[in-house]
This record gives structure tokens, sequence and C-alpha cells, in this order.
């Protein structure tokens, strides 16, 4: 979707939001597919109640995007915009065990930068891609480990009551790559207690999960993660395995050969050839275990 009227672009600017027309969300997502449309910056959290209510008025969809790492966006001219948190300086203050920490933020660099100020609990989530705002919302967790254990409390632009509200860590639910927020709402800032642990016992920690990772996934391939939640008591992964699906491909779209539950775009796979696989091999699974597996990647299509 372009934006083209001239009020609304005037609008824009008197918000502080930078608008980049004809944005590929292929170049800005992990997996390397989605189509185009335009993107708006945002710069001061408190402008986004104002912003909403313009889109509002000129009857323009939206969408947030965070980090784009656990996202699978449709093809071609998309038919919303999408709207995006532009990184503040700094992103992150720490006071005693307490990480606030900007949404925006690059989750692998939150977790170095805690560690190099002797704060620990994070090491699990050292490679995991995006932001801070995204592992929020997913309760993103490995080794385990969750993201939600440490929150205190949570900024949010809740659409639904149009406005900003913060929530404190009791008040939201945090379960199994889930979390009480809506749909809709947009994350803006965290403030993590984590635990005092010496810089040189993190690093260890941190060693070992990058070894686990880089012995099990296919890093340095274009992915969204694990395509799967895994159900209760078993593993989306060890089906799939079991069935002999590694490699299982749909064009450019292919079942990892490393890790069975990592789909990955071998080259210029569409959305298409990735929903096509992810139905195939969800198809195969429930035929064969009697088990629906049901998505982690979070899927956009038009």
């Amino acid at each position: 979707m372009r934006i083209e009227d001239s009020k609304l672009k005037t609008g824009l600017d008197a918000l502080g939001v930078d608008l980049h027309s004809g944005t590929s969300l292929a170049e800005r997502t992990s997996l390397g597919i989605g189509g185009t449309t335009d993107l708006l910056r945002i710069t001061k959290h408190e402008s986004i109640p104002h912003l909403i209510s313009l889109l509002e008025r000129h009857q323009v969809p939206y969408k947030f995007l965070g980090g784009g790492s656990n996202l699978l966006v449709g093809d071609g001219e998309l038919p919303w915009v999408i709207l995006q948190l532009a990184r503040p300086d700094p992103e992150i203050v720490l006071a005693g065990n307490f990480a606030h920490v900007d949404a925006a933020a690059d989750l692998g660099r939150t977790v170095t930068y805690c560690a190099k100020h002797d704060l620990g609990g994070m090491e699990g989530l050292i490679g995991v891609p995006g932001t801070v705002g995204g592992a929020l919302r997913m309760n993103a967790g490995a080794y385990g480990m969750q993201i939600g254990s440490y929150v205190r409390e949570v900024k949010l632009y809740r659409a639904a009551e149009r406005r900003i509200e913060i929530l404190r860590g009791q008040e939201i639910s945090f379960e199994y790559r889930h979390t009480s927020f809506a749909p809709d709402d947009m994350m803006l800032a965290v403030t993590l207690e984590l635990p005092s642990k010496p810089f040189k016992d993190i690093l260890q920690g941190i060693r070992i999960c990058n070894e686990k990772r880089r012995s099990s996934q296919p890093l340095g391939q274009k992915s969204a993660g694990c395509i799967f939640k895994n159900p209760p008591g078993s593993s989306a992964g060890r089906m799939i395995d079991e069935l002999g699906l590694k490699g299982l491909s749909v064009g450019d779209a292919r079942v990892s050969d490393r890790h069975a539950n990592f789909f990955v775009n071998a080259g210029c796979a569409s959305a298409n050839d990735m929903l096509t696989l992810i139905s195939d091999v969800r198809g195969r699974v429930e035929k064969a275990f009697g088990v629906r597996l049901e998505n982690e990647v979070v899927v956009w299509n038009r």
C-alpha cells in the first residue's frame, strides 16, 4: 500500500514520523520473504495514539513490525502499511539489577550489554534474533529459560483503549511461546529484573548455548526459527525428522537438513512456497501421529 495523500503526509511530518515508500519486507525479515508497502518509522512513543488516529481517519490499514525474525509475510503489493519503532539512544538504561530496555533494541545486543554489567539470566537468548519487543510478545525462551521470568513492567500501546499503558509483570500472563498481550498491542519498552552474576560465568553460559545452536540449527541460512510450537510433552522437530522430511522442498522453501522444525529459504522462496510446505508437513504429521501442529511463526498473508 502506498501513501499518496498530501494531507496525510503533512500529518506524518508533524508527528515526526518518517515515511519510507515502497519498502520490501523481504529485506526486513529473517526469512527473506515478503512483498512491498510503505514503512512508517516512529521516533517518539507519545506520537503513536495520534498516528493511529491519523491513519484511521484516512482509512489506512496498518500492522506493527518488530525485528521481523519470526514472521512470514505474503507476496506482492501488501494491503497495509507497516509501523516500526526507531531505536533510541540509549536503548538500555541500567539501575542496580533493573534494566530498562526499549522494545526496538536488538535482543542479542541487550543480553550482551547486560552481561558486561554482571547481569545474567538471559544467556539462552543470545542467539535468538529479533528485537526485545518481539521476544516479549512471544515470550521467547531457550535452554530452560524464558524472558517472561524477568519482566517486571511493560510499557505498551493498547489498541483497544487507544492509549499508552504500563503493565506490571503480575498483570501479564507468560506461557510457552504465548502471552496475554492482544494481537494489536504494540510493545514500547520493558523493565527487566536480572540476577547479579560475574561476567565470566555469564560468558561461559553464552558459549555453551552458542555451541548447542551451531551444532543443531541452520545458522547462516534464511529462516524464521522454529516453524511449529512443540506439542505438550513432545517435539515437533522430532516428529518431522522421524517421517524423513528433512530436505523436503516446495520451490526454494525447504525443511532444514540440520533441524527439522526450521524451514529455510534456500534461494528465492515465495510466501506461497513456504505456506504450501508448512501445510504439507502439518498434514503428514497429523496423519502419522494424530497431532495437529500449531504455528510458532507468525503469518501475515494477503
